[in-house]
C-alpha cells in the first residue's frame, strides 16, 4: 500500500534513518530532512541488543552491522571502589545464539545513511523546518529559507524537542531526575575486556566498553547530585571534573578516567510518553514519542523498532489508518522499557556500605549458581522480534 506514496521523514539519526530504509523498501519515495549540514554524530558509544540486531539483519544489513560494530562478550559488574568483581555474564554461555553489538554512533549512522540512499532514500541536508501544516490529503512543511516542502505522509523522528510532537500534543516540562552524565572516548590500552564493565560506587557508577575493534573505549559516567545540569549533549566540562567526582575509584577505572582529554556532560530528564504518537497524516517515533534516560541501552533500539513497525503499519493498514495500528503495537513496550530505564537509575549506586555489600553479595550468588536466570530478568527486552509482526 505504500507504493509511490511521498513520506518525509523529519531527523537523520538513527530513528530516521532506520525508518526511510524500512519505507523505502516497501515501494515509499522517501525524503529525510535532516536539519544539520552533514550527516554525523557527536563522538558516542552505543550498545545495540539483539532485538535492535534483527531489526538491521531484516533490514539486510546484519553482516555489514557484525563487521563494523564489535560483538560484545557480555557485561561484567564490579565494585567501582575496590575493583572487585561482582558478577560476570558471559553472553557465551547465558545467550550465544543472541547479538549483542557495541557501535560507535557514527559508523552506526554511516552504515544506515549508505543503507538508505541504496534503497533511494532522497537525504536532503541543512534543512531547518519552523512549521507543519497538516490538511486532510497530507503535510506541508515551512523551511527556515523560505521554501515550503509537500509530502503525503510526515514523520517525526527529531528528537527531543520535535516540531511534529509539538503539533500532536501539549507541551510538557522535564523532570530533572538529581544525576548527571559525562560521555568520552579514549584510546584502548589493549588490555580491556571485549564486554561492556560497570563499576559501581557511592552515589556514581561508570560503564565502560570498546568500540572500532577495540582500538578506543567508550565511557559513561553518572553521577547523583542535587545541582541542576543543562539537558543535551554538547555541553563540554573540564575533565578534571569528572576525575574529581570519581576520585577513590579502582585503578582500572582511573587509568580510563586519566586518558580522558575532552568530555560531554548533560543532565538526565525524565520526559513523559507522549500521549498522542499520530493523527491524520502525521506520526512521531523515538525519542520524540517516548524519550528514555541511558540505563537499560535501549534508547536507539526502541527507535530502530519503532522504525520497523511503523512502516509495516503504513504498508498493511495504509496512510490513514497505519498511524492507529502503530502506535497500538508500540505504546504499551516502548512504556515498559521506558518505565524499567527510570527504576534502573540508582540500582548501582548503594550509598549506604551495608546495603552495598549485601547487594553486592546477592548478585554475586545469583551470577555462580543461576546466570541464565540474571539475564533472564530482561529477556522481555532482548526476546522481542519486530520484524516478525
Amino acid at each position: 500500500m505504500l507504493k509511490n506514496q511521498n513520506i518525509t521523514i523529519l531527523g537523520g539519526g538513527i530513528g530516521g534513518l532506520t525508518a526511510s530504509i524500512a519505507l523505502a523498501q516497501r515501494g515509499a519515495q522517501v525524503t529525510v530532512l535532516e536539519q544539520a549540514e552533514a550527516i554525523t554524530e557527536v563522538g558516542a558509544g552505543l550498545q545495540i541488543s539483539p532485538n535492535g540486531y534483527r531489526v538491521l539483519a531484516a533490514l539486510g544489513l546484519g553482516a555489514r552491522a557484525q563487521e563494523m560494530g564489535l560483538r560484545s562478550s557480555g557485561v561484567w559488574l564490579r565494585d567501582g571502589l575496590t575493583g572487585r568483581e561482582v558478577v560476570d555474564l558471559d553472553f557465551q554461555k547465558t545467550a550465544p545464539l543472541d547479538v549483542f553489538l557495541l557501535f560507535h554512533r557514527a559508523d552506526l549512522i554511516d552504515l544506515l545513511a549508505k543503507g538508505a540512499r541504496e534503497a533511494g532514500v532522497d537525504i536532503r541536508l541543512g534543512q531547518q523546518v519552523n512549521a507543519v501544516a497538516p490538511d486532510a490529503d497530507g503535510v506541508t512543511l515551512s523551511l527556515q529559507d523560505g521554501s515550503s516542502h509537500r509530502t503525503d505522509y510526515l514523520v517525526g523522528a527529531d528528537g527531543l524537542h520535535s516540531v511534529v510532537r509539538g503539533v500532536l500534543n501539549k507541551a510538557h516540562a522535564p523532570f530533572f531526575t538529581g544525576q548527571v552524565a559525562w560521555r568520552a572516548i579514549v584510546p584502548a590500552s589493549g588490555r580491556e575486556q571485549t564486554e561492556a564493565t560497570v563499576f559501581m560506587g557511592p552515589g556514581r557508577h561508570m560503564v565502560t566498553y570498546p568500540l572500532r575493534g577495540g582500538s578506543v573505549v567508550n565511557i559513561v559516567a553518572v553521577e547523583e547530585r542535587s545541582e541542576w545540569a543543562e539537558e543535551g549533549w554538547f555541553h563540554q566540562d573540564d575533565p578534571a571534573n569528572l576525575r574529581r567526582v570519581f576520585s577513590g575509584f579502582c585503578d582500572d577505572a582511573m587509568a580510563l578516567l586519566e586518558r580522558v582529554e575532552q568530555v560531554h556532560v548533560w543532565g538526565l530528564f525524565r520526559h513523559p510518553v507522549a500521549n498522542c504518537w499520530h493523527k491524520g497524516r502525521m506520526a512521531i517515533m523515538g525519542d520524540a514519542a517516548h524519550p528514555t534516560l541511558p540505563f537499560m541501552a535501549q534508547g536507539a533500539v526502541m527507535a530502530m523498532e519503532d522504525a520497523w513497525v511503523l512502516a509495516s503499519s503504513l504498508d498493511r493498514a495504509g496512510l490513514e489508518k497505519g498511524g492507529a495500528l502503530y502506535q497500538s503495537l508500540r505504546e504499551d513496550r516502548a512504556t515498559q522499557i521506558v518505565d524499567a530505564a527510570n527504576k534502573n537509575a540508582r540500582n548501582y549506586h548503594y550509598a549506604n556500605p551495608i546495603a552495598r555489600f549485601a547487594g553486592h553479595n546477592l548478585l554475586r550468588v545469583a551470577g555462580r549458581m543461576a546466570p541464565r536466570a540474571v539475564y533472564g530478568r530482561f529477556r522481555w527486552i532482548y526476546d522481542a522480534d519486530v520484524t516478525r509482526g
